[in-house]
């Protein structure tokens, strides 16, 4: 007898994933907003490539390697027994969704496929061929998120089997999207202007498009977080009142502290501090307090302020702070995860160190030194893979010339 499908669940988990799918045209337009006027179209076309290469990626072997059955059970990887979708139906899968179709499932988790590798696109803009591009999208997805995504939530995954928590994606998303960001910063090396020791190119096209931007992401993370319990209840209730509050008072830290710092209160920064707190709070949502998620914004503010002006100071040309919002973010939040998580918002997880057990911060720092290291290590490997093939930068005089004309032969429209 098959399990019986919830409507409500059902109609929660795909209203969830339609959320989560707005999220990666925001990113482009979050990022778009912030690179100069001949780089505009090239970097919102990042994201929505990615929409459509991964959509199609993971329905033929995307899903199956993230949460097929594990192969040989050593929880490192699925096998290949859903390519195509093949196995995948309108009936339940009991481990990943008792009450939903497993193609509504599968449909949801698309979604985080899609963003993630649209996130690293921030860190390589203005300066990356799209040939090589496309070619590093497909591999990163399939090397790096596939066989993470099965380590923390497919079926057997050997950082599930240790206990490490990461309801949403700190892991899975944010560290490795940020981490990857910074080897492709490094090895892709820094804009021809500041090679030159010119002054740092900070000009964005439109604020008010990555505010834009930034709101849409801050809206469909409520997908993103409260999707993530699969089930409409209170669960999810919590990690929407959870997910809002961090992002809030992490724009309201990172405000504040650029208000002191350079003497005004940033728009950019507010959003750039929302984003990080919406970051932070990913993989807690499920297992934390609302109490705690203040907290857990506070830090998310103050330490990527911290990290973005470090990382300036540093000579890498993470273009967009990839680095410092998102493997920074996804880092303090898994952390957190394990300082905060409590069994009375999910009886289902397990207590952190602040409710008595220590050792599920030692889980939490295994799972983020398992997902940086591999996401690092992969990077740089599959660009340099890639690099023997195609070139990875754009010449010196397309670099200038601008990647709207250069690689597509498209150009913003010229302001009136």
């Amino acid at each position: 007898m098959h399990p019986k499908i919830d409507a409500g669940d059902t109609a929660w988990l795909l209203a969830s994933a339609a959320l989560v799918m707005i999220m990666t045209p925001a990113l482009g337009f979050f990022y778009g907003g912030l690179v100069r006027r001949k780089n505009v179209l090239s970097t919102i076309m990042h994201s929505f490539f990615i929409l459509c290469l991964i959509s199609v990626q993971w329905v033929m072997w995307g899903y199956s390697l993230a949460f097929g059955h594990d192969l040989h059970g050593w929880g490192i990887v699925g096998d290949l027994s859903w390519v195509g979708l093949n196995g995948v139906g309108m009936t339940p899968n009991a481990d990943y969704g008792a009450t939903v179709p497993h193609l509504a499932y599968m449909a949801f988790q698309m979604m985080f496929a899609i963003i993630t590798p649209a996130l690293i696109t921030g860190a390589f803009a203005e300066r990356k061929r799209f040939k090589a591009f496309v070619i590093f999208s497909l591999l990163w997805s399939t090397l790096v998120y596939d066989p993470v995504a099965h380590w923390v939530w497919g079926h057997g995954g050997w950082l599930a089997k240790l206990g490490a928590l990461d309801f949403a994606g700190g892991t899975v998303v944010h560290i490795t999207s940020g981490v990857s960001a910074l080897v492709a910063a490094m090895v892709l090396g820094r804009r021809i202007e500041l090679q030159r020791g010119e002054a740092h190119p900070d000009e964005p096209y439109d604020a008010t498009m990555t505010i834009l931007g930034a709101s849409l992401l801050w809206f469909g993370w409520f997908g993103f977080n409260a999707g993530s319990a699969i089930q409409s209840g209170g669960l999810a209730a919590n990690a929407f009142v959870v997910t809002n509050t961090a992002a809030a008072m992490a724009a309201l830290t990172w405000m504040t502290l650029s208000w002191m710092h350079k003497g005004t209160p940033s728009v950019l920064g507010a959003t750039a501090g929302a984003v990080a707190g919406l970051v932070a709070i990913t993989p807690a949502s499920g297992y934390v307090t609302t109490p705690a998620s203040i907290l857990i914004g506070l830090g998310a503010g103050a330490v990527c302020y911290v990290c973005v002006h470090l990382m300036r100071r540093s000579g890498v040309d993470d273009v967009l702070d990839v680095f410092a919002v998102h493997g920074v973010g996804g880092v303090w939040g898994a952390l957190a995860t394990g300082l905060f998580a409590t069994v009375a918002i999910n009886a289902g997880a397990a207590n952190g160190l602040f409710y008595g057990n220590p050792k599920q911060l030692g889980i939490q720092a295994i799972a983020v030194a398992a997902s940086f290291t591999y996401s690092a290590v992969m990077t740089f490997v599959i660009l340099k893979a890639v690099n023997v093939f195609v070139p990875l930068r754009v010449s010196e005089q397309e670099e200038a010339m601008g990647l709207d004309l250069t690689q597509h032969r498209e150009v913003v429209a010229s302001t009136p």
